[in-house]
């Protein structure tokens, strides 16, 4: 069995990430490593390597791996960066942020994930990630200014703590649109301006909380 799901992750990894173009060496070898399928109800786990998002319970999603790489590639890690994750779900992008970053710090207002998140990483032995449940989109001014941001659920607007959490010279990345459809914005905090780019079309789950979506 395990030979089975090294034999899709390398799949995955050959044919949904180096094929589309992502030329990180480092995030292409965290996505070597870490088991997506160890991050996915163990009822799909067969499906865990295919080219989509897949259900992880409570209307909350895993990304599809491309995503995944996309985003951790454009937060242009270099090792030693604090890292605050908005979203942690079922854990996986917090767990390869874990092998390309000193520290993660990872949010989720919906407990029943972060506790589960919790023992998968505990079971994997990665021990450099902090998991916090609450609204995200308020952060985290006790740990900040973090270096990185990454916000995994589409907001309308990056939520103004963020910004003002995220340090001088640092990388946030986030899906910025309507409910249905956003686009991945990059912005990078020069002074008391913003470089903003505008990267690729995504559809995540919304982000809940006071900056960002209310609930229905």
């Amino acid at each position: 069995m395990k030979d089975k799901y090294e034999r899709l992750r390398k799949w995955m990894v050959d044919t949904q990430i180096i094929e589309r173009d992502i030329k990180d060496e480092r995030v292409i070898e965290a996505m070597r490593k870490i088991p997506r399928h160890f991050f996915v109800p163990e009822n799909i786990m067969d499906d865990a390597y295919d080219d989509r998002a897949l259900p992880i319970g409570h209307g909350q999603t895993i990304s599809q791996p491309y995503i995944v790489a996309f985003m951790t590639e454009s937060l242009e890690l270099k090792g030693d960066e604090k890292v605050l994750e908005i979203g942690t779900g079922s854990g996986y992008q917090a767990a390869i942020l874990s092998e390309l970053t000193k520290e993660v710090h990872t949010i989720e207002r919906i407990e029943a994930l972060a506790k589960e998140a919790e023992k998968r990483f505990e079971k994997l032995g990665i021990k450099n990630i902090k998991v916090y449940i609450r609204d995200g989109t308020e952060g985290l001014p006790q740990e900040a200014p973090f270096d990185r941001i990454i916000i995994t659920a589409a907001t309308p607007d990056i939520p103004e703590p963020l910004i003002k959490q995220l340090k001088e010279g640092g990388i946030l990345v986030a899906p910025v649109g309507d409910r249905y459809s956003q686009y991945l914005i990059k912005i990078t905090k020069k002074g008391s301006q913003f470089e903003r780019c505008t990267l690729i079309p995504v559809v995540f789950v919304p982000l809940i909380g006071k900056y960002g979506w209310k609930e229905k």
